[in-house]
């Protein structure tokens, strides 16, 4: 998608109105827990402030259902980011309204403010127009910077674009769309997909979409099982989708016809039982103890995955490979995310869409070795599947 972005416009003396992503973790006393989303939008910020523009900020912060609730104010955000810019930062009572109308106008050159929570408002989930002609009232130009939220088609993030020109994409959205796009497009082969996650039901459209794209699929965490029954193996106690085996099939077939290398683990990590404190043994597929279940993908398979992985050129990774919260049973995420780091080390393009995947490398402390993680679980996701995301969709070409 060819996008204009914020290089292609001038901010100086504009009001411009960036809808960012600072649905940040709060504890019980309202302190920030983890600040990355706001530091991932300084590019996009500063921009703006060095080159005079006047900024008015906008964002969610959890789920507060269409009603004003205290302890979801963006005034903590806004203290945290005003540290981070060593600058004012003004923090208005709403998000629409006469109010916060009036210091939208009265910012000068340089100068940033942030509107309330979006969803403390009803119509902002509902994309109710008014609502979003309100908001485009404040500003002059409209930069969406939020990827979090592109496959939402809510007020601030698709309606306001029809009220407000230009709409363009912040540095954030630029980058994923430049590291998603190029995967999907254009990819350096081999292209190699690593999926994991406990439902074939939730990865389905990602496959069937990677099908006309990648060599080689390498699949893992839960969904394995669905897979494994469906050529009539033994799973023991391990989850099973019953309602989706004669679809496993179905994947199974098609990857054949494609000639795409769909590689299934040779072995996993079984255990009787949920928890930290489990004995856990390494069986073949196919073995797997009556009583036990399969918990993660065992050594032989990390062996397998990791030189697919080294082998490739472009590799997009979305999904767990085992209960990666459980220590026993982190070693095969682990061991991936490790694998992807080595590969990016010798040149291979890696991402890493969002959620539970771009949790699992921060816990392995790799993070800085991967090309790119995505800032949007559920919206790298559906970009993956070859949807369309109506905040992106939205902007101007």
């Amino acid at each position: 998608m060819q996008k204009k972005t914020l290089s292609d416009i001038s901010c100086k003396g504009k009001r411009i109105l960036m809808r960012v992503d600072f649905n940040v973790p709060l504890d019980l006393n309202g302190t920030i827990t983890n600040d990355k989303r706001i530091i991932e939008a300084l590019p996009s910020i500063r921009q703006v402030l060095e080159t005079g523009g006047r900024l008015i900020l906008m964002s969610h912060l959890g789920r507060p259902k269409g009603k004003v609730t205290p302890e979801l104010s963006l005034a903590p955000v806004a203290r945290r980011l005003s540290e981070l810019l060593d600058t004012d930062v003004v923090m208005a009572n709403n998000c629409i309204g006469t109010e916060a109308m009036q210091q939208a106008l009265a910012l000068q050159d340089g100068e940033v403010m942030m509107l309330e929570n979006l969803r403390f408002h009803p119509e902002e989930e509902k994309n109710d127009p008014e609502f979003a002609r309100e908001l485009a009232s404040m500003g002059e130009i409209y930069v969406n910077d939020a990827f979090g939220t592109a496959h939402r088609a809510h007020a601030s993030t698709e309606g306001i674009c029809h009220y407000v020109q230009p709409s363009v994409a912040g540095f954030l959205i630029e980058k994923e769309l430049k590291y998603l796009g190029q995967a999907l497009n254009n990819p350096e082969r081999p292209f190699v997909a690593i999926l994991g996650g406990a439902k074939i039901s939730g990865k389905i459209d990602v496959l069937e979409n990677l099908f006309n794209k990648v060599d080689t699929v390498l699949i893992g965490g839960a969904m394995i099982f669905t897979f494994f029954k469906a050529q009539g193996l033994s799973v023991g106690k391990s989850l099973v989708e019953d309602d989706k085996v004669e679809l496993a099939r179905h994947l199974l077939q098609t990857a054949k016809e494609r000639k795409i290398r769909m590689l299934l683990p040779e072995d996993v990590i079984a255990a009787s039982e949920f928890s930290g404190d489990a004995e856990t043994m390494a069986v073949p597929v196919g073995s797997i103890p009556e009583n036990m279940m399969g918990l993660d993908i065992g050594p032989k398979t990390i062996d397998t995955f990791s030189r697919e992985i080294l082998a490739a050129k472009t590799v997009v990774w979305n999904g767990p490979m085992g209960v990666f919260e459980i220590e026993p049973f982190a070693k095969g995420t682990i061991a991936i995310a490790q694998a992807l780091a080595d590969a990016t080390a010798k040149g291979t393009i890696s991402i890493v869409g969002g959620g539970d995947s771009a949790a699992a490398v921060m816990k392995a402390g790799l993070a800085s070795g991967i090309t790119h993680i995505s800032t949007g679980g559920g919206a790298s996701l559906e970009f993956l599947e070859g949807k369309e995301l109506p905040g992106i969709t939205a902007l101007n070409d």
